[in-house]
């Protein structure tokens, strides 16, 4: 089935959105998906010891490099503005991508405990059929007879029949 465009428009279809339009003020698109999982991978680095211990030798080399030096190879005296920018930049991207992870993380969470939810609504359920089949079983076995019933009853027959012979025998 072929389409023809809607006069005026140049659009073939109303019910889909039209798609943007290239020009000075597009942004650049992007995989939420995979900015996502970057962000994750930065905030779980940024949770490590190992970041820590790396945050503070760079600190650490820093500050020396710039009190410990000769003064012509220092860039950034003593109340290390540069230094401290350096971090509240840092800090300033770090907050943002580790509260991503968190709202990633929620989402899965959210999902596994709908999962978990159902698979406990199925199990259940399904405990309530076996237990409504248990009683049912139950319920007819009580009008089968079992072993030891047929045992006493032959039993007895047998005594009635010895006693009808020693009755119908005598000595």
């Amino acid at each position: 089935m072929e389409t023809t465009p809607i006069t005026g428009t140049g659009r073939t279809r109303l019910d889909q959105p039209r798609t943007a339009r290239p020009g000075l003020l597009s942004l650049p698109s992007y995989d939420p998906e995979a900015f996502g999982v970057l962000s994750e991978r930065i905030a779980r680095f940024l949770g490590t010891g190992r970041f820590i211990v790396w945050m503070t030798v760079v600190v650490v080399v820093w500050i020396a490099w710039n009190t410990l030096l000769p003064a012509s190879v220092r860039f950034d005296e003593y109340p290390f503005i540069f230094l401290t920018l350096a971090l509240s930049l840092q800090a300033s991207y770090a907050a943002p991508l580790i509260l991503l992870a968190q709202n990633r993380q929620d989402n899965r969470d959210r999902v596994n405990m709908e999962q978990d939810r159902a698979r406990s609504d199925r199990n259940i359920a399904d405990t309530e059929y076996l237990t409504r089949e248990v009683a049912a079983l139950r319920h007819g076995l009580g009008e089968v007879a079992t072993r030891d019933f047929i045992r006493s009853e032959l039993q007895s027959l047998l005594r009635e029949i010895e006693e009808r012979r020693d009755v119908a025998e005598p000595l």
